[in-house]
């Protein structure tokens, strides 16, 4: 047996988070002693292996814990898995390693062909092979689906931009995708539901609302419960499970604030200022506020 200080130094990872691990449920003592001491084993230490082999991984805290309590759950399976896995990060590592170097000795292009998508574009053919029945139902054909994997290989780099910028890595942008695949079904049903209810037409009520006067201050009560209301239209249970990416609010506010083509935009729709006014409003709130809505501002 082992203190948890022991453990602290053994893995390096400090005494509070080790607590924190038991709180949570995510990695529980072996034995805790009458003076309230934790004592982990080794198969603690080994759960403990498995966390850090996820966390390094970028696996967040919950799906650590939602996998490793699944009854289904097989350590040799998750080992194989997270090697594969490493191996490809360690690739993509050395590859922008490779591009840090050339534009050190003054290469100025940087093609995206560093941030490969490859992952994504094979989980999409993986979805194609094992979910013809839900393709035929929401996308018409095989075909129809055929065509939008073209369109990802052939875009590859903006979208590996693009990747890069809402979600932080292309390793993360391509985790959410598989996620929001694995939930496709469900997705596709609660935008129809989203549709139905009549969500889209709540939120442009809502966005004329916050439009229709510009000069009031963005941080007063009514600007910011409209901006409540819009982030936070829909019901849970309505809410699809897709991942906006880590940097998704921050590119929304930007666009607003920047973006030429959708200032234009927007005050043409609305007024003139609109845009500004929007991203303003919506920054003010994001700095204030925890958002935990999925849905996007129409």
């Amino acid at each position: 047996m082992r203190t948890i200080k022991e453990v602290a130094v053994l893995s390096g990872v400090s005494v509070r988070t080790l607590q924190y691990y038991d709180e949570i449920g995510l990695l529980k003592p072996a034995k805790v002693t009458g003076a309230g001491y934790r004592l982990y084993d080794d198969e603690s230490i080994n759960t403990l292996q498995q966390i850090l082999l996820f966390k390094e991984l970028e696996f967040p805290l919950k799906d650590i814990k939602r996998i490793m309590e699944n009854p289904n759950f097989n350590k040799e399976e998750a080992l194989s898995r997270q090697k594969t896995l490493l191996k490809a990060k360690r690739d993509r590592l050395n590859r922008l390693l490779d591009l840090i170097g050339r534009l050190e000795q003054g290469e100025t292009y940087m093609s995206f062909k560093e941030f490969d998508l490859s992952e994504y574009i094979q989980a999409l053919e993986q979805f194609k092979k094992e979910n013809t029945e839900e393709i035929m139902k929401y996308w018409g054909s095989t075909e129809a689906f055929d065509e939008f994997i073209k369109r990802a290989r052939d875009h590859e780099s903006s979208i590996a931009q693009t990747a890069v910028e809402y979600y932080g890595s292309v390793e993360k942008y391509t985790d959410a995708m598989k996620e929001s695949l694995s939930h496709f079904s469900e997705n596709m049903e609660k935008m129809r539901k989203i549709k139905e209810k009549g969500y889209v037409e709540k939120n442009k009520d809502l966005m004329e609302q916050l439009t229709s006067d510009v000069s009031r201050d963005v941080k007063s009560e009514e600007v910011q419960n409209i901006i409540g209301q819009m982030l936070n239209l829909l019901d849970e249970e309505d809410q699809p499970t897709m991942d906006l990416g880590e940097n998704y609010y921050d590119k929304l506010i930007d666009g607003y604030l920047h973006n030429p083509k959708l200032i234009e935009a927007m005050d043409q729709q609305y007024c003139k200022g609109a845009s500004k006014f929007i991203g303003e409003a919506l920054q003010y709130y994001l700095k204030k506020k925890t958002c935990n809505s999925k849905f996007r501002i129409i």
